[in-house]
């Protein structure tokens, strides 16, 4: 294989895992509004859950009254605050040093929650909304309790208070009550913490109703299906890349299990329905949210279409028996926030796969430890990009070497090809057997100057999908004009220069045989750049170094092992 083989090689392998992820994002159903009236004012029935069963992907019902103790309930005294309750719904307003959110009274459930150490994209002057309940970007956390006419999502809750501010406390909970249930008090309390993305909610159920009760307690997302904020619909193929957004289940009996919103809407969607492990989740670009029950809990996991855009995923927990006269309680931490991979090894077994490389993970994740090894002790994420990129040219310069070694030495034996080509003609039989000889007599191996390459191939794209999935590139400045690497260049300079570092890299290689071929290779720069004015920053950065330091070591290859030098070589 020669050098102009196997630069098209490497090249159309990457630009065709490109071309595939924007046709991806090309053939993207375009948004729909999401029905927010209708999931705001619809029965639980049409909701996905009730208070008397709730229906799970595979079609069974899960009934309350036959719950089992867990080692987890806390059983604890003590009544609930006296709450004034109001006439209507209202919105609580919580304010911690990472969030803002919004609770509502109706249902007691999370409407909104802004990130406020992540910039939006569409506005960068402004922090992100990771959830909210308008339509085009309906995406919510709800919960309730299944059993005994216990308070569910739809329920109306009381509170005391309409903001709570963190200020300089380490801890804030806010407190809803509801007392619906003939004899029985709930209160449902979240609990914020600073320095902190977990939400811990709790539910107390105070049990007067002179009987013994054994409620389940249910904790799930609802989306739609549209992209979310940033991301782009698919009206131009090249404006990003497609990346998974959707619920996400795991367990140790299946691991990572991602379910689009395609499998919900056929009922295709194959996860673990009952484990005593695993967590759920609703994932997207750089983001996750993820219900953690505890390990050992007793837990059934689900994922439903609950209108025609409309989606749900979640997990059910037994509270156990109440007695009379007993107060149950059961805790589940709530995970909002970036997919920041270290803190999310330490939250639940699994939760650092939602940073999905696919069947790269076994070097994408040795890389991005690297990266951030080198970015902590230089702190700036464009100039790691470049140092990273710098050491991994240096770890393959061996194999480049010999590789340029054999290409070099294939030439010198372009005289003798040649003349076996005239002399055997159409027969093949006789060409393959006289080259395999004369391979055999030269010591070179035919394909030496291919495979050190090919074997680079994963690592390179490899990189491409850790710098595409990074969220620490997100607004993370580099110098001057680039100011976020997770977005493209606003003035297409890092584009322009990677195309002419391409060119000149092509030039460096001795030009195809085929006219054709050395067209194509020359026109490919301007493709290149082209398409790289709509990719991420950080991403333009890394191939352009690159291509860079790859024009130094054509060079050094060319002048160290010309056909020539290796004819003298030879000689000695």
């Amino acid at each position: 294989m020669d050098t102009q083989r196997l630069i098209a090689l490497i090249v159309f392998t990457f630009s065709g895992l490109m071309l595939w992820e924007a046709w991806n994002k090309h053939t993207r159903p375009p948004s729909l509004p999401a029905p927010v009236a209708q999931a705001q004012t619809a029965s639980p029935a049409q909701i996905g859950v009730t208070d008397k069963s709730l229906a799970i992907g595979s079609g069974a019902a899960v009934s309350p009254g036959n719950g089992v103790p867990l080692s987890s309930t806390e059983t604890s005294g003590g009544t609930a605050p006296a709450l004034s309750a109001p006439k209507t719904a209202k919105r609580v307003l919580v304010k911690t040093d990472f969030f803002v959110v919004e609770l509502d009274t109706q249902g007691g459930d999370i409407r909104t929650v802004t990130l406020l150490k992540h910039a939006s994209h569409v506005d960068t002057g402004h922090p992100f909304k990771i959830m909210q309940d308008k339509a085009g970007a309906y995406f919510v956390a709800q919960s309730g309790l299944l059993g005994q006419s216990l308070p569910n999502h739809t329920a109306l809750w009381t509170t005391n208070r309409d903001k709570f501010d963190l200020g300089t406390e380490d801890k804030l909970e806010v407190t809803l009550a509801n007392n619906d249930a003939v004899g029985v008090t709930v209160t449902k309390t979240y609990r914020f913490t600073r320095d902190s993305y977990v939400i811990d909610l709790r539910y107390d159920i105070k049990n007067e109703s002179g009987a013994s009760i054994s409620p389940k307690a249910y904790f799930q997302f609802l989306r739609d299906g549209n992209p979310p904020e940033g991301e782009s619909t698919g009206n131009n193929p090249f404006t990003g890349v497609v990346t998974f957004t959707g619920p996400a289940v795991y367990t140790d009996l299946k691991k990572y299990q991602k379910v689009s919103f395609s499998d919900i809407d056929k009922n295709k969607q194959d996860i673990v329905k009952e484990s005593t492990d695993g967590w759920v989740a609703m994932v997207q670009h750089y983001f996750v949210s993820a219900w953690l029950p505890s390990i050992g809990m007793k837990r059934e996991f689900f994922t439903q279409k609950v209108t025609d855009k409309l989606y749900s995923a979640g997990v059910i927990v037994p509270v156990g028996v109440v007695n009379a006269g007993d107060t149950g309680s059961i805790s589940m931490p709530l995970y909002v926030g970036p997919q920041e991979q270290e803190k999310l090894k330490k939250l639940a077994p699994g939760l650092d796969l939602v940073v999905d490389y696919g069947w790269l993970t076994i070097l994408a994740s040795p890389m991005f430890l690297v990266l951030s090894f080198i970015n902590n002790l230089i702190g700036n994420w464009g100039w790691t990009i470049i140092l990273f990129t710098i050491l991994l040219k240096l770890v393959f310069f061996p194999l480049n070497q010999k590789a340029g070694k054999s290409m070099a030495h294939m030439k010198t034996m372009a005289p003798k090809v040649e003349a076996m080509k005239a002399r055997y003609g159409d027969d093949k039989p006789k060409m393959n057997q006289a080259m395999m000889e004369l391979y055999k007599t030269e010591k070179v191996n035919p394909l030496g100057g291919c495979l050190p390459i090919v074997i680079q191939i994963p690592f390179f794209i490899a990189l491409y999908w850790v710098l595409l999935g990074a969220v620490e590139l997100r607004n993370a400045p580099w110098i001057g004009w680039i100011t976020d690497l997770s977005t493209p260049d606003p003035f297409y300079v890092l584009p322009i220069i990677m195309g002419v570092s391409m060119f000149i890299q092509t030039k460096l290689n001795p030009a195809p045989p085929d006219p054709v071929q050395a067209k194509v290779m020359l026109i490919l720069p301007l493709v290149f750049s082209v398409m790289f004015f709509f990719f991420p920053a950080g991403l333009v950065l890394y191939w352009t170094m690159q291509n860079i330091l790859g024009i130094g070591q054509q060079w050094y290859i060319n002048k160290t092992f010309s056909p020539d030098r290796v004819k003298v070589t030879a000689k000695k």
